[in-house]
């Protein structure tokens, strides 16, 4: 289950963005939405969860999971699989995920619901474990990851879709913290998706009916 420098390096160099892929802002009734927002599932998400601020330790673990198993897929696929995965992995019980061993290890490689990669599962456990150690010595992953924008979430104001970076500085600090850390499918862009999705970035396109609504939000 451990994972290899070279399986790593496979790991960070997908050259595949891990954020939803961002198209044009749609219009949806008298709403501008971002245009990844195509289907019921993908529209319930954009509209009550991405790029809200989350300080919870439990759901900041679960996206660092969902982005890491979502390299080099499309988003869909995990929101999909997004219950399946709450189940097989123990609604992302950290404490509970360090502990697997190599039966539930193979279960997890044989479930359908999930994605069957070896290394992705295998990274699950291992974050788990340098996760914990984390939560340990800052009192909180939270305390933690929101160190790397101040505590509180960088508002950008992008007009059109090809201002919409795959990473930047603060997400390769992110991604080389986590490294030092012992974690695993914590690219760049990987980080980027994640800081996007928990919150820690507002990457709504302005004319989004969600950016004013989000940047509103007092931590």
């Amino acid at each position: 289950m451990k994972l290899t420098e070279s399986s790593q390096k496979v790991a960070d160099s997908s050259s595949v963005s891990n954020s939803p892929k961002l198209s044009a802002t749609v219009r949806n009734s008298e709403n501008f939405r971002c245009g990844w927002a195509t289907n019921d599932l993908s529209i319930s998400y954009h509209d009550a969860e991405w790029g809200v601020p989350v300080r919870d330790d439990r759901k900041l673990f679960e996206f660092l999971i969902l982005e890491g198993a979502q390299a080099g897929l499309s988003w869909d696929t995990i929101l999909r699989k997004r219950e399946n995965y709450r189940v097989a992995f123990d609604d992302f019980d950290a404490e509970k995920i360090a502990l697997y061993n190599e039966k539930k290890f193979s279960e997890l490689l044989t479930n359908e619901g999930i994605v069957r990669n070896r290394l992705k599962i295998a990274s699950a456990v291992s974050n788990a474990k340098s996760y914990l150690k984390i939560a340990d010595e800052f009192g909180s992953f939270d305390s933690y990851i929101w160190s790397f924008v101040d505590g509180k979430p960088i508002k950008n104001a992008w007009q059109s879709l090809s201002e919409v970076p795959a990473k930047t500085s603060v997400s390769d600090a992110m991604s080389k913290g986590l490294k030092r850390r012992g974690f695993n499918f914590v690219g760049s862009t990987i980080m980027y998706a994640f800081m996007q999705a928990t919150g820690m970035v507002n990457d709504h396109l302005v004319s989004c009916f969600r950016y004013r609504q989000i940047s509103g939000r007092v931590l």
